[in-house]
């Protein structure tokens, strides 16, 4: 078998992290800057092996009174961790389409273990003949374990932000 290596295509995938404000609602975190790398055997994701990489200053949630507090010590300390990386340590085959991303997640200089559910989308050439490859990953945290500590409470007593983050990736990768 041949190694075959993939470059994500950052204009057709977005990576997002959803995070509960006062335990009523959703508020939506977009990463801009990122790059990933795989390789699998032959165009077998059973077999991928990959890292990714985000920067930090590129989390926007549409409101910069919000992203400067997110990217500030409270949250993500940004200047003393500018990135925030994924590296796949194995794939776990379900079905056709689903599977199991296990890797080290890092966050604020601090790694865990982590497990991400993928949905594959296939394999298919674009217009240019290019060969590429798409996925959705879905997966969740604890802001804690990453030492995301930032707890205020509000009046009623509710956590302001919760501890559980939903991590999401639409990502299409370009066969190289």
């Amino acid at each position: 078998m041949a190694t075959t290596k993939w470059i994500i295509d950052p204009m057709h995938s977005e990576i997002q992290f959803k995070v509960k404000h006062l335990m009523i609602s959703t508020v939506t975190g977009n990463i801009k800057k990122f790059e990933a790398t795989l390789e699998t055997e032959d165009d077998n994701f059973a077999t991928a092996k990959g890292s990714f990489s985000a920067d930090i200053n590129s989390i926007t949630t549409f409101n910069e009174q919000r992203d400067g507090h997110l990217n500030s010590a409270d949250f993500f300390d940004a200047a003393n961790h500018p990135k925030l990386t994924f590296v796949t340590e194995s794939v776990e085959q379900a079905d056709d389409e689903n599977y199991k991303v296990h890797g080290t997640f890092t966050l604020r200089g601090v790694s865990k273990k982590i497990t991400l559910n993928a949905e594959f989308g296939g394999i298919n050439q674009d217009q240019r003949g290019n060969t590429r490859m798409g996925f959705s990953l879905t997966g969740k945290i604890n802001r804690k374990d990453f030492d995301v500590s930032f707890g205020l409470l509000s009046e009623a007593t509710s956590a302001v932000v919760s501890n559980e983050v939903k991590l999401i990736a639409n990502v299409q990768f370009v066969k190289q």
